[in-house]
């Protein structure tokens, strides 16, 4: 009897975990980190206040990208539902974006103020990051093992994001040292600063892959030669042309128009597209292989174009 488990299945149960995962962490830590913002008044921890509520939003995002990602097409979406990944990172980008101006703002009034505010309670807020970064290390270590057996982009880039967390967590962690050893607040509205401007890189670039995305932006040159050389050393395979891509979501969208002897049986060819086909499939599983059959030698007719 053939196994019923769906290694797919399996693949989408796991990064759901991950999902789950970073929305419970990014739960303790916007609790945590707002206790210690009341109890510090640091502006660095607000920093990461902020980063780590958009990590709930974002991770909230992601989970349900997945989720919705994995739907089986249907007869209103014949190639899927993987889009829904890249409109939630395009919506995420912006929330960044905003977040990042607001702790950018009030770091810069801070700097410009000629009494900033002194920071308390440091030993407090000390503890707190510490915890911050324990439990955003554990969940990069999850992530990069599912990311690795699944090869699912959502949870890669989630944990890419959360890697670079740990960045306004070690600087808020230097503002609140800094300060209860030699009492100087401004390093607290420096750090903030800093951190925004990471938050807004990381938007841009979150942004434009989600754009290029829903562009159908092509794939990535080295999937685009890989394929190319898959095809051209294919047993039975006299030419290729045409070779397409897109991308949405974690999918990448493969059309392959290949050349054959027109005088073989309709089986052969069928077997030739068939395990060229496999082959694509076995070296890059995330995409989707769409292959044309055309007769070597023969011109291929170009489509006319609209009048008008």
């Amino acid at each position: 009897m053939k196994s019923s488990t769906d290694p797919r299945q399996g693949g989408t149960r796991l990064a759901i975990s991950a999902g789950i995962a970073s929305v419970l962490v990014a739960l303790i830590l916007v609790a945590l980190k707002l206790w210690a913002l009341v109890e510090t008044g640091a502006l660095s921890i607000a920093a990461s206040l902020a980063d780590s509520a958009m990590d709930l939003f974002m991770s909230l995002g992601a989970a349900a990208a997945i989720v919705y990602a994995a739907r089986p097409a249907d007869e209103d979406h014949a190639f899927g539902h993987t889009s829904a990944e890249d409109l939630a990172a395009l919506a995420q980008s912006a929330f960044i974006m905003v977040s990042a101006g607001l702790i950018g703002w009030a770091a810069a009034l801070r700097l410009a103020s000629d009494t900033p505010p002194e920071l308390a309670s440091e030993t407090q807020g000390l503890v707190v990051m510490g915890i911050s970064i324990a439990l955003t290390l554990a969940l990069v270590w999850w992530q990069g093992r599912v990311a690795r057996r699944t090869g699912s982009k959502v949870v890669a880039a989630d944990r890419l994001h959360y890697f670079g967390d740990l960045l306004p967590s070690l600087g808020a962690i230097l503002a609140l040292w800094v300060s209860s050893r030699y009492g100087i607040g401004s390093v607290d509205a420096v750090v903030a600063l800093l951190a925004a401007g990471v938050m807004a890189v990381g938007a841009l670039r979150i942004g434009k892959d989600a754009w290029d995305a829903l562009m159908d932006r092509a794939a990535d040159p080295a999937i685009l030669k890989g394929i190319a050389g898959i095809a051209r050393g294919w047993p039975g395979v006299r030419g290729f042309h045409d070779l397409k891509t897109r991308r949405a979501g974690s999918r990448v969208f493969v059309n392959l128009h290949i050349e054959l002897d027109g005088d073989q049986s309709l089986r052969e060819a069928h077997d030739i597209g068939a395990g060229l086909r496999r082959a694509i499939l076995e070296a890059y599983p995330q995409t989707d292989v769409i292959i044309h059959k055309d007769v070597h030698g023969e011109e291929t007719p170009t489509p006319k174009q609209p009048s008008g």
